[in-house]
């Protein structure tokens, strides 16, 4: 469980933590995955949400996803990147949150991603979490937590030099 006073802390930055969907590069399935790549290529990312026509988050899409397809024995096969969908190779397995997750939760699972997509209860994408912007909050939560909490200060600084 995360102490109220950390947590109350870290929603200070609520409104930054979640990246809007419009501000986040996205693919839709039905892409070609030659489009998939260069827009992973053009945009810097290494992994991006995919979408359906309505906007509901149906996975993810990795550049390495990608890469892995057009390995072949001989080399590299580009080839094929124009008769292939998203859909083809993306991950649909892959962990997300709703809007009010515990941030319990979020931090958990943020340790096996850089982001975590973001889910209205329809299942449309709202945006991201990234472990970027978790971590911005953590570092303000650590500088400023004394400073607001100063009896907590004296509790923990009198347990450090309490014997064993």
């Amino acid at each position: 469980m995360i102490s109220p006073a950390l947590e109350q802390l870290m929603k200070e930055h609520e409104d930054t933590m979640v990246i809007p969907g419009e501000n986040v590069a996205t693919v839709m399935k039905e892409h070609p995955l030659e489009h998939a790549l260069l827009l992973l290529s053009q945009a810097g990312y290494s992994t991006i949400p995919v979408l359906d026509r309505e906007d509901h988050f149906v996975g993810l899409l990795s550049l390495n996803d990608i890469v892995k397809k057009m390995l072949g024995i001989t080399g590299i096969d580009t080839a094929n990147l124009d008769q292939l969908t998203v859909a083809d190779v993306m991950k649909t397995d892959v962990a997300i949150m709703r809007p009010d997750a515990e941030l319990e939760d979020v931090l958990h699972l943020l340790v096996d991603s850089a982001f975590l997509p973001v889910l209205d209860a329809e299942g449309k994408f709202c945006g991201i979490v990234t472990r970027r912007e978790i971590l911005k909050a953590v570092n303000y939560t650590f500088h400023v937590f004394d400073r607001k909490n100063p009896e907590t200060k004296v509790i923990v600084h009198a347990n450090a030099n309490t014997p064993n």
